[in-house]
């Protein structure tokens, strides 16, 4: 009535550990002699020694036992011409993009994606989650644009998610060029670089995170903070929008702005 055949009922099913005992100890013997062996040769070297174990069932008592190596592969990047440094006090000319990463107080990890405008050193967003992939930095930067207009180029990293065919479709797609810095040279995206120091010093450095609630909170308060409030050195020891202030767009309220 139940389709359940006898063998399976009377019969107590196997524990895996005591299947698997055979196997468990030949590769255990292989591999106290021979640490640096890799699958393929711990298996050749079981054949060699007369067992007939499949290579699945080998290779899965292999992984459940831990043995399996790291493969620490290089990733690959393309060359990249060197970017030069160079902000004239122009909006909207060269957006800077990059990421940070940082912990909550219960140890779980979260990311940031920090985005300025070099032409004044406004920061324009961060944005904070658990994970930040190419759609979202799309999603961020489309609702930057509605505000604040198209950049003319993106500087960025060779981060995955800015390799990624989302957003290079969506800078060709908007006529928006991406200057991509050359791998392991943070300082041809200096800007970006040093306002990531101060944001981490001002903020994820001197407060204890229990949500991601309370860093977006306090980040929107630093962020106002930090353009319209704090001198910046470079711009003649002025907040970025009195050096360069930037147009209201629309939905904006004029008290948005300083004076």
């Amino acid at each position: 009535m139940v389709r359940l055949s006898r063998t399976a009922y009377y019969r107590p099913p196997m524990s895996r550990v005591r299947y698997d005992a055979p196997v468990i100890a030949a590769l255990t013997a292989v591999v106290s002699d021979h640490g640096r062996w890799g699958f393929w040769k711990c298996f050749d070297r079981l054949r060699l020694q007369g067992h007939g174990w499949n290579h699945k069932r080998v290779h899965r008592v292999y992984c459940d036992l831990r043995l399996n190596l790291p493969r620490r592969a290089k990733r690959r990047v393309p060359q990249r011409l060197r970017q030069p440094l160079v902000a004239p006090p122009v909006l909207n000319q060269t957006w800077a993009l990059d990421f940070m990463a940082d912990a909550l107080y219960d140890r779980r990890r979260f990311r940031l994606l920090t985005i300025m405008d070099e032409g004044n050193r406004e920061a324009l967003a961060i944005e904070v989650g658990t994970s930040i992939p190419a759609a979202r930095v799309v999603r961020v930067l489309d609702e930057l644009i509605a505000v604040h207009g198209r950049p003319a180029a993106v500087r960025v990293d060779n981060g995955p998610e800015l390799l990624a065919q989302t957003f290079v479709e969506w800078c060709d797609a908007r006529r928006i060029a991406i200057h991509y810095i050359q791998p392991g040279k943070p300082d041809q995206n200096a800007y970006i670089e040093r306002f990531n120091r101060s944001y981490r010093t001002e903020i994820l450095d001197a407060y204890l995170f229990e949500s991601l609630g309370e860093v977006r909170a306090l980040t929107e308060r630093w962020l106002t903070t930090y353009n319209q409030e704090r001198p910046h050195d470079s711009l003649g020891r002025v907040p970025p929008l009195t050096f360069l202030p930037r147009p209201l767009s629309v939905g904006q309220s004029p008290n948005q702005w300083p004076t």
